[in-house]
């Protein structure tokens, strides 16, 4: 079942236009990796959909059981290992809002289940071809 869908066109050095269902982003690289700073970098938006992702899921589980949380904010840093191609991501999770016992347990355990969490912790294989 296909959930999600983006494509790209890239015709001027690193910029290149996204398309992800009616919405139309750029990605770039910053000046010191040779691009011209149009756009978040691929892993900015790698961790933009984790954050995103995040916050989503976490607001509809505070909205379910009714609790006032406040501003959700999503402090996210990729730091990669290069010599062997992984990395970690560390992620960091406040609320301008106090919650209860019972809402921080709960919002602990959901924040390890959000679907992109899940799909980055499975390693997701790729399949790619050349049309």
């Amino acid at each position: 079942m296909r959930i999600a869908q983006t494509n790209i066109d890239n015709a001027n050095h690193y910029a290149c236009t996204l398309k992800a269902g009616a919405h139309t982003l750029t990605a770039d690289e910053p000046v010191k990796h040779g691009g011209t700073d149009t756009g978040p970098a691929p892993y900015q938006l790698l961790l933009a959909g984790l954050a995103a992702c995040t916050a989503i899921t976490l607001r509809m589980v505070a909205e379910k059981k009714q609790w006032n949380v406040g501003t959700i904010h999503v402090d996210l840093e990729f730091h990669k290992d290069s010599a062997e191609h992984t990395g970690r991501i560390t992620r960091v999770v406040s609320f301008s809002e106090k919650l209860s016992d019972e809402a921080h347990a709960r919002m602990v355990a959901v924040v390890e289940k959000t679907p992109v969490t899940l799909t980055l912790k499975a390693g997701t294989p790729i399949t790619t071809t050349f049309s």
